[in-house]
């Protein structure tokens, strides 16, 4: 068996675009685009958002500006209500009359002194804390003249009442008049400075509306340009596959026939002579068409088993049974290429449900390919186990697992070596020769048995194949099977 070239051309370097691509293809259409409605629910939800916050500040405005105008205004017709009691007060004689206008100024007072300590309250900026503390002052001093002016005028000095309104009262009622002004200045300068930031939050959020648009558009056209570019880059490359396949199976299938053609003409023509000769011949012959027909089998249970029209005879199992078949069946294979093969199956494993064909199958591919790419070293070990570790829920499973110490497979060709007429580059030019399928249907036999196949590989170290089984549900365990745990058949 030839060593891999290691001075074999390098292939050529992937484009960035078309690696691109290659990630998107391993992923299914139907994923990506929930990915890109997963991108417009996003952006649906970021305009509620941005539409949220926006009528949260407009909100915000109407309780700061226009409530806050409102209770100015109270505040200012309470203030004029308490001026015009007193004024009222003044210019009657009756003296009933002068106690109501009093009563009514002072209620009046009561309102914009509550009013005012209520706004001192709500007050948050230091200018609206200001001109607050400042109307309570004015207010206090206007209060002040005014009780004395009410004073005055339950006494009877209506003239003495009106001096002192108009020194002192009507100062004093101007600078809280002012005040309020100042006040109700401010809720207008406030309620223009959140108007402007509602406004310029909404501009932003139509900035942001149109970007995240422009961007979902881009990605939803460049996801649905990747889908069908790589739809048609997997498309090429399995034609490729396809066409390197049929030159593999034509050289497969014409090297054997050659062979038999020669060795049946050659008999035909007499050259043969002898028992003996007459003997070999005939090997050649059987060697060469058992050659050809496991070819064709391969191909046949491969297309029976993409196009799920295989039939499996489901039963309860030992994974013994698998291993034991399926070595029964390589054992000429693995006499003429002088391997051996160690089998170590623990003893007293559970039963399986499966069809014993099928699998064995599977394990025989693992065998023959661990046989053709094991270069020198002709040793493989077949090992059956059962693992309870790993999988969830309790459930246990069947680990049956080749293993050789051969060429092994490079990191980056593991995620290929399933696909079918996939073959990797280092052993083409090694010049093994092979279809492709072998990996390809054991993976299907492990999926249709509700198993998986996986490996483990190291370029230059070997790898192992593990079959995993599940264990068949039954209310009593088997018996032991007797299986010795370890034991090697060597066959040379």
């Amino acid at each position: 068996m030839s060593e891999p070239d290691n001075n074999a051309a390098a292939p050529a370097p992937v484009q960035p675009r078309d690696q691109v691509l290659r990630v998107f293809s391993r992923y299914p259409s139907a994923l990506l685009l929930l990915v890109v409605f997963s991108v417009e629910v996003g952006v649906g939800m970021f305009v509620i958002r941005d539409v949220r916050t926006a009528s949260v500040e407009a909100q915000q405005m109407y309780a700061r500006s226009v409530l806050g105008l409102r209770q100015i205004g109270e505040l200012q017709y309470q203030a004029q209500e308490t001026r015009r009691s007193t004024l009222y007060a003044l210019t009657t004689n009756d003296s009933n009359l002068q106690v109501e206008y009093a009563d009514q100024s002072r209620e009046a007072d009561r309102r914009v002194t509550e009013g005012i300590a209520e706004y001192l309250k709500q007050a948050q900026m230091p200018n609206e804390i200001e001109v607050g503390r400042g109307l309570q002052r004015d207010w206090s001093a206007y209060l002040k003249v005014r009780d004395e002016v009410l004073a005055s005028i339950l006494e009877g000095s209506i003239k003495e009442a009106v001096d002192m309104d108009l020194n002192g009262g009507v100062p004093s009622f101007e600078r809280v008049r002012q005040d309020l002004e100042e006040i109700k200045r401010l809720y207008d300068q406030q309620a223009s400075d959140q108007l402007a930031r509602v406004g310029a939050s909404s501009r932003r959020s139509i900035v942001r509306l149109v970007g995240v648009v422009c961007f979902t558009l881009i990605f939803a056209t460049f996801s649905v340009w990747a889908i069908q570019r790589s739809r048609m880059l997997g498309a090429v490359q399995l034609a490729k596959l396809q066409m390197e396949f049929v030159t593999s199976i034509s050289h497969e299938l014409r090297t054997p026939l050659a062979v038999i053609r020669s060795a049946a003409e050659n008999i035909a023509d007499g050259v043969v002579g002898g028992k003996e000769q007459l003997a070999r011949y005939g090997s050649v012959i059987r060697n060469q068409s058992r050659q050809i027909t496991d070819l064709v089998n391969e191909i046949l249970l491969f297309a029976s088993t993409r196009n799920k029209k295989n039939r499996y005879t489901l039963r309860p199992l030992q994974a013994s049974e698998i291993i034991d078949l399926a070595m029964e069946n390589t054992a000429e294979l693995v006499r003429e290429a002088g391997f051996v093969v160690e089998r170590r199956v623990e003893p007293g494993l559970p039963s399986i449900i499966g069809d014993l064909s099928a699998l064995s199958q599977c394990v025989q591919n693992l065998i023959g390919n661990a046989i053709k790419y094991s270069g020198q070293t002709r040793w493989i070990c077949v090992r059956a186990c059962i693992d309870e570790t790993k999988i969830p829920h309790g459930s246990r499973e069947i680990q049956i697992s080749v293993q050789d110490r051969g060429i092994g497979i490079d990191k980056s060709e593991l995620p290929h070596i399933f696909e079918p007429f996939y073959r990797s580059p280092a052993v083409s030019a090694a010049q093994i020769h092979g279809t492709g399928l072998g990996l390809p249907l054991a993976k299907n036999i492990a999926e249709a048995m509700n198993g998986k196949l996986t490996v483990e590989s190291k370029l230059g170290s070997g790898s192992t194949f593990t079959l995993h089984l599940p264990v068949a549900k039954q209310k009593q365990p088997l018996a032991a099977t007797g299986v010795k745990g370890r034991d090697a058949v060597a066959q040379k």
